[in-house]
């Protein structure tokens, strides 16, 4: 979508980053932004003081603040936004007041384990151009009260990147994530359930013990995002490669080179991550998507 913005004349791409990319904690991605070769014209910064109930509240609230004063310097005709995070939700809220209308990528999806299903749909409400990732996802938008003029079913541009990117051999991996993939390797990924907050360690530990059990198996692990009891996962999964050096290694991000070309070489994707539903499909890898946190997306 950016390079798309930035090689059409008549647009003028300004990027705004926010949320974890600013994070030192997870991993200040901010940076493979610039890699990729994108200008950051802002920076809106939303410090997560804790991953409790009320931290995100007020680290929201930051953001509100942050994308205001953004939105009145830039002054952009269109604010472009993909997903249904909870820093998007500040900054549909002050595009919002500004009155500038929103292009919203990936709305009309459920996902009923999470509270990024109320984010999605309310940003679906705030916004004036809808691109959805299937012809299901369409409907549903315009079930919600969207004009079907204006929404487009145009698929998830997360996969354009399989295409576009070169992926990385096996060897290059290996050395890019620190780990010599086994005969059987396995990707990880398991993100806070954020409408079972009290269950999240127990659900967590239950993949573990599982985990444990599985002989003569690599673990690649992807670190959780910011969400409510986020950090408690992450120390868990500390703990566990700490103890398993050998066979196991932990990434607060891979990156989108990484991430991806991990995907192609493992054998399966194991957790809760969207990924597993939308971008896994395309490489041909399997998913053990588990418990609800993707509850209604549409399955390849």
């Amino acid at each position: 979508v950016l390079r798309g913005i930035e090689s059409a004349e008549d647009l003028e791409l300004q990027l705004v980053v926010t949320g974890m990319h600013l994070s030192p904690e997870f991993g200040l991605t901010y940076q493979q932004i610039e890699a990729d070769g994108f200008s950051i014209t802002r920076k809106v910064e939303m410090p997560l003081s804790s991953d409790s109930a009320a931290g995100i509240t007020k680290s929201t609230g930051l953001g509100l603040i942050g994308f205001a004063d953004a939105f009145e310097s830039l002054k952009p005709d269109v604010v472009v936004m993909l997903g249904d995070r909870f820093e998007l939700l500040a900054a549909a809220s002050a595009s919002l007041f500004a009155t500038l209308p929103i292009a919203h990528i990936h709305g009309g999806e459920v996902t009923t384990g999470a509270f990024d299903e109320a984010i999605r749909h309310s940003i679906t409400k705030m916004s004036h151009l809808h691109f959805t990732s299937t012809e299901t996802y369409r409907q549903r938008v315009i079930q919600l009260g969207e004009h079907p003029d204006r929404v487009f079913d145009v698929g998830a541009p997360g996969l354009d990147n399989i295409h576009r990117l070169e992926l990385l051999d096996r060897d290059a991996l290996e050395e890019a994530i620190g780990l010599v993939l086994g005969s059987r390797s396995l990707l990880v990924t398991w993100h806070p359930v954020t409408l079972e907050p009290g269950k999240t360690q127990e659900q967590f530990q239950t993949l573990l013990n599982t985990l444990k059990n599985l002989d003569d198996v690599k673990l690649i692990f992807t670190k959780a995002n910011a969400d409510t009891q986020g950090r408690v996962i992450n120390r868990m999964i500390d703990d566990y490669v700490t103890a398993r050096r050998d066979t196991t290694v932990a990434h607060t991000s891979l990156g989108q080179l990484r991430y991806l070309s991990t995907l192609k070489h493992v054998d399966g994707v194991v957790g809760n991550s969207s990924s597993g539903i939308i971008e896994a499909p395309s490489l041909c890898t399997g998913t053990v998507n588990i418990g609800d946190r993707q509850r209604g997306r549409v399955r390849a």
